[in-house]
């Protein structure tokens, strides 16, 4: 039974995060970015979000939380090194993208709004993100 409960748990788990991921990327496309790549997975790990506008490419951890610090706090320090390593090999696959400003951003999503975009939610503390390769 708990087995069957912990399965349960984790299909409830990732069906939010997939809602919350179409609604954050609904959010960026009405405030004019282009959504170019979704769900990317790397050999760091996986981006839920890649998106352009202007000269920004910017990498986005969707996380659906009751406000904004607790999804601040759900980004852990281990998790933070393995986005900049993820966005890194990213960007070194998609060329045509090398001339855009890379930013690290947090989408989100709490229950009865729009989900609320954090710009530079986390940059590499103590590294250059291309140590982190």
């Amino acid at each position: 039974m708990t087995g069957s409960r912990s399965r349960d748990s984790r299909r409830r788990a990732e069906a939010r995060g997939r809602t919350a991921e179409r609604l954050a990327e609904l959010r960026l496309m009405l405030t004019g970015w282009r959504v170019v790549d979704r769900r990317a997975r790397t050999g760091a790990g996986e981006i839920d979000l890649v998106a352009v506008r202007g000269g920004v490419l910017s990498f986005i951890e969707v996380k659906a939380r009751a406000d904004v610090e607790a999804a601040l706090q759900a980004v852990s320090f281990r998790q933070r090194e393995r986005l900049l390593r993820a966005g890194a090999l990213w960007r070194g696959r998609h060329a045509r993208f090398a001339h855009l400003q890379p930013r690290f951003d947090l989408m989100v999503v709490t229950p009865g709004r729009w989900p609320k975009r954090v710009e530079n939610a986390f940059q590499a503390e103590t590294r250059n993100a291309q140590d982190l390769i």
